[in-house]
């Protein structure tokens, strides 16, 4: 049992499970009906995606110093107890089945997806 990052609009891996979206908003152009069948995601969880002042900042970082600066707001706004007890739900869950959480971007190393992994380990969770 393992919690899977993944980006979002990606062919799904076998025993993958449930899909979460942690994004500000649902993908454009898509009905709702469907998401899960063009692999975004089963469920949409906005609240541990970045602020949409945030999300600009990272669009926007192109160098390390201004991703480091993202990071650590983003950081911060994880640490807000309606966050950071969902993050403690995700860890334990990881425990006992499979689901995976992600993102649009293309490139994991400057997304919130590679924050995301270090607030999950640091919980413990168990990661694929």
């Amino acid at each position: 049992m393992s919690i899977r990052i993944v980006r979002l609009g990606s062919p799904r891996a076998a025993n993958e499970g449930l899909r979460i979206g942690t994004v500000r908003r649902p993908p454009r152009g898509v009905p709702k009906s469907e998401f899960a069948k063009r692999d975004f995601y089963d469920l949409w969880l906005p609240n541990l995606a970045p602020s949409e002042a945030l999300v600009k900042l990272g669009h926007g970082a192109k160098d390390d110093r201004s991703w480091k600066t993202f990071a650590r707001r983003y950081r911060t706004e994880m640490k807000r107890p309606e966050a950071s007890r969902v993050w403690d739900l995700l860890a334990a869950l990881s425990h006992t089945t499979d689901f995976s959480i992600g993102c649009y971007c293309e490139d994991e190393r400057r997304c919130h997806r590679s924050i995301m992994r270090e607030l999950l380990a640091e919980r413990g969770a168990a990661l694929r």
